[in-house]
């Protein structure tokens, strides 16, 4: 095995290898080494140079150029140095999503590119399901976001009038306007929360889609932020302090928020969404899960995650059960945080998107001015999936002066969000209008790209439910299906005998999604990397792929489950 595989093995296998030392140190032992070495070779990773570099950089390589695996790792290698301490936190934090299947994933992916992999594999490309990023599976981007932004990043293409003459008016307009306002750069910090104009855009959009409902009258209650990802580490990081505070999350939840947790060194409080009847939020639930926490005396409960539309779940919330919510928040005094990133991705007719701040600010008092609300949106998803743009903001309601103090002293130290991100989240936030030049062409481009997520959910939503051993419910919103598998008996044997010889502990779900991955090239996440109700197995998968696509992955998911139970039954 050459220095670039073992290297990558033995950053995937560190806690194995580490045992060996503390036991070989204990006993004296010279062999620990040369055991590691063996064992990697056994396993006989393929990752190639390629990753290790993208990974780990060039510079890890040049300063372990030793001869054999011994030397390799009695120095450390590109890993492990003397005398350096890595916070449990961060080893703790796990993020699914990129996280076991897409690893090797991108190691297939390079084998692919590189022709070792023609021979071994059944296909020549992968279908990346396992995130929600809409333009790597050949979602086009808005025309008008990407015209407007090509003027801003190049002002001087403003002074060609043969340049501007091949946009539209209205594109050419709102550059000049924004350019105005950021003093012709976008190479600049801006204010720490964000530009004022363009808070002052997503105030009014806001208040429109609010149907002002107590309207924004000033941009002070909104921070800009690279994306939602950083919102939710701004509040999470100003409120959770230690394992005595608790953060409420949906099970199956996203794993962005277990992984702030962990880094944290907060209490992840979990509460079960109810599968058979569509990934229903039962108040309940939140009842039982608080006054257990609080009778432990364990942890406190902080704050209340609600994902609506769902991620994974794809369910929608209804209004009255979101009532019942916030009424809970304000009586128990948890911070309410509402993961609004998917509120245009509702494909179901019965329900509609309603925000949690015009709920809380509809119900009587005292709760409409009582509860404290944290809203959250993004660029990344809704039709726009602008997800590398990296924009996105929250607005905070009803939050006490200390709390919005201390939120813009840590956007303070961060500096400032991207410009380019969120000059993309003004542009998401006021779209062409009737009468400009590009409305036509932005609402054909808008509706086209909605009807065709519908469409796909729908079908992917049906057709899983045709496929022994798939359960799914409704895709009513967001990107994603959350199927149940039911897997052989024997299958599950399988994996514990595989575990047993490779030294892992790996899900049912998870050897299911690494071989699926092998077979067919499809890279779905466990259900395991999101929570799930204990003796049951998932798998999340995206809407995205390509309608003409759409079919392909189906079969291929039909053919691999059949394959499963043919094997095992």
């Amino acid at each position: 095995m050459d220095i670039y595989l073992f290297s990558v093995w033995f950053i995937q296998n560190e806690e194995k290898c580490l045992d060996f030392l503390n036991i070989s140190k204990k006993n004296k032992a010279k062999s620990s080494v040369q055991h590691i070495g063996g064992l990697a070779r056994k396993q006989n990773p393929e990752p190639t140079k390629s990753i290790f570099v993208s990974r780990y950089g060039a510079r890890s390589l040049k300063t372990s150029t030793m001869k054999g695996n011994q030397e390799f790792f009695q120095k450390g290698g590109a890993h492990v140095s003397k005398g350096v301490h890595i916070n449990p936190r961060v080893k703790k934090a796990q993020y699914a999503v990129r996280g076991l299947v897409p690893m090797r994933a991108d190691e297939i992916r390079e084998e692919i590119r590189s022709g070792t992999g023609k021979s071994k594999f059944s296909f020549n490309e992968l279908v990346y399901c396992n995130i929600g990023n809409p333009q790597a599976l050949e979602q086009k981007p808005l025309t008008f976001h990407r015209q407007v932004m090509s003027l801003i990043d190049a002002p001087f293409l403003l002074e060609d009038n043969a340049v501007v003459s091949r946009y539209p008016s209205d594109a050419v307009s709102r550059a000049r306007l924004y350019l105005g306002h950021i003093g012709q750069r976008t190479g600049a910090y801006t204010d720490s929360a964000g530009y004022a104009f363009v808070r002052d855009i997503v105030a009014q959009y806001v208040n429109e889609r609010d149907a002002y409902v107590k309207p924004l009258q000033e941009a002070s209650s909104i921070v800009l932020t690279d994306g939602a990802s950083t919102g939710v580490r701004i509040i999470l990081q100003t409120l959770v302090g230690d394992e005595k505070d608790a953060v409420m999350i949906p099970i199956p939840q996203y794993p962005l928020y277990t992984a702030q947790i962990a880094l944290l060194g907060g209490t992840p409080a979990m509460y079960y969404l109810r599968e058979s009847e569509g990934w229903a939020l039962n108040v309940g639930e939140l009842e039982a899960v608080y006054k257990d926490c609080v009778a432990n005396g364990n942890a406190t409960p902080r704050v209340l995650v609600v994902i609506n539309p769902g991620n994974p779940t794809g369910g929608v919330l209804e209004r009255t059960v979101m009532e019942e919510v916030a009424k809970f928040c304000c009586d128990h005094g948890v911070v309410l945080m509402a993961d609004e990133v998917y509120q245009e991705n509702i494909y179901t007719a019965t329900k509609r998107f309603e925000s949690f701040r015009k709920i809380v600010l509809e119900l009587p008092p005292p709760y409409n001015t009582d509860t404290v609300l944290v809203s959250l949106h993004s660029v990344s998803k809704g039709i726009i999936g602008e997800c590398g743009r990296r924009g996105g903001y929250f607005t905070l309601t009803n939050a006490p002066p200390e709390l919005v103090e201390q939120v813009m002293k840590l956007c303070s130290i961060n500096l400032c969000s991207n410009v380019n991100g969120q000059l993309m989240t003004a542009l998401m936030c006021s779209p062409p209008k009737p009468g400009d030049a590009s409305f036509d062409h932005y609402t054909a481009e808008y509706s086209g790209i909605f009807e065709s997520l519908k469409r796909r959910a729908d079908l992917l939503a049906k057709e899983l439910n045709n496929i022994r051993g798939f359960k799914s419910q409704s895709v009513e919103g967001a990107m994603y299906a959350f199927p149940t598998i039911e897997l052989p008996p024997k299958y599950v044997k399988h994996n514990d005998e595989m575990n047993s010889k490779e030294g892992r502990q790996l899900a049912p779900d998870a050897r299911w999604a690494l071989e699926l991955l092998e077979s067919t090239g499809i890279v779905v996440v466990p259900g395991s990397g999101f929570g799930q109700q204990p003796g049951t197995l998932h798998f999340r998968t995206t809407i995205l792929p390509p309608e003409a696509h759409m079919e392909r992955v189906v079969k291929a998911l039909r053919q691999f489950q059949e394959g499963i139970w043919a094997k095992y039954a």
